[in-house]
């Protein structure tokens, strides 16, 4: 590779590396890290790979290393460097850039010290989508989720005084003191179950069925806490999406706010590859679509017609002619706002310019295909 080309890919790697996304390069270098430490852990593999896989590591770890000093450099430059050093970004690419040196410095052995090359697998926890929505959703239900777990708080050591008080004189060696009786609470609340320490007391064992049933409603309220917030956060973030999309088709964009809600929510949204067939000729139809980005191509006879973003089509499915007259594919990636027949009559209803507007371009492609 001749010097301006070895220097150009340098510049690209190097602009790439400095933002706060994680590149490809950097989940190779996390992917073979972590394999290869977990490889060494083995005795045999050890003793009979440990050169080449300590070189491997170190290369690892020197282009974490690299890219932790390229991203204190640019917050240099834009003297934000203390505020990278303390946000949640810029601790953990410190430590999985000086934890495994800090840790050899002061004399833990080798094999232990590149134990901790596990920290970098939390550097893809700023990037993944779900995490974000996760933390979204714990801080919008932390009220209920907190009051679950001062529920499960209380089960818990109330589970244990009681079981230690009924089990301590027939089991001195299994309920020796409070920590022990905690251990068994934990292990029965989570219905883990490892069936070590068992109540052998009647009332013990009445003690040991409240919790494991009190365990049960739990983590049931927890699921469902969760489960709950997540479809909200899920709602929330389809409405925004569909919302963005449908005020850049023309026929909605002059609607007012609350008639283009009305809109999201009537519309379905699905996002489709190239060179995907959505309506073939001759077929029942019971729905159009808008273009919200995208390209299709309409087959006519004699001719193709291709419609771009903000474009609609299928109407004539739903103004009377329930046939589809023509055969129409996406031509690249597009992503499509679907109404049907139900909502659509309920939308024209609704909004009589927009229904205007829809028949006065229905018949006036009517005639084009004529």
């Amino acid at each position: 590779m001749s010097k301006p080309l070895a220097f150009s890919a340098l510049t690209q790697f190097v602009a790439a590396t400095r933002g706060r996304n994680m590149t490809k390069a950097a989940y190779a270098a996390i992917v073979i890290g972590v394999l290869t430490m977990v490889l060494l852990s083995i005795d045999t593999a050890y003793e009979t790979a440990h050169r080449w896989g300590g070189g491997v590591l170190w290369a690892c770890q020197a282009f974490f290393a690299f890219e932790w000093l390229v991203r204190l450099r640019h917050a240099r430059r834009g003297k934000t460097a203390a505020g990278y050093l303390i946000s949640p970004r810029g601790l953990i690419d410190t430590a999985g850039a000086v934890a495994v040196p800090l840790a050899l410095l002061l004399g833990v052995p080798e094999r232990t010290a590149w134990l901790l090359a596990v920290l970098w697998l939390v550097k893809v926890i700023p990037g993944v989508p779900g995490l974000r929505q996760l933390r979204r959703v714990l801080v919008q239900e932390s009220g209920p989720l907190l009051s679950v777990l001062v529920f499960f708080l209380m089960v818990l050591f109330l589970g244990s005084v009681a079981v230690y008080y009924f089990e301590r004189a027939a089991q001195p060696a299994s309920f020796p003191n409070l920590p022990a009786a905690l251990w068994w609470a934990v292990v029965t609340l989570t219905t883990t179950g490892y069936g070590d320490v068992v109540p052998i007391t009647p009332l013990g064992r009445m003690v040991a069925a409240l919790v494991m049933i009190s365990g049960l409603g739990v983590f049931g309220l927890w699921t469902g806490i969760l489960a709950t917030g997540f479809a909200a956060e899920t709602r929330r973030d389809n409405f925004l999406k569909t919302w963005e999309s449908v005020s850049k088709v023309p026929f909605f964009a002059t609607l007012g706010p609350s008639a283009i809600a009305d809109v999201t929510h009537m519309l379905r949204t699905i996002d489709l590859p190239p060179r995907t067939t959505i309506i073939r000729k001759g077929q029942h139809g019971d729905c159009m679509y808008f273009i919200a980005s995208g390209e299709v191509e309409v087959d006519l006879p004699g001719k193709k017609v291709r419609l771009d973003e903000g474009a609609f089509f299928g109407e004539m499915a739903l103004l009377g002619n329930n046939l589809r007259s023509a055969n129409i594919t996406t031509t690249r990636l597009s992503k499509l706002l679907v109404l049907d027949l139900v909502d659509f009559r309920l939308l024209m209803a609704r909004h009589p310019d927009l229904a205007e507007t829809i028949d006065a371009e229905a018949r006036r492609r009517a005639l084009e295909n004529k």
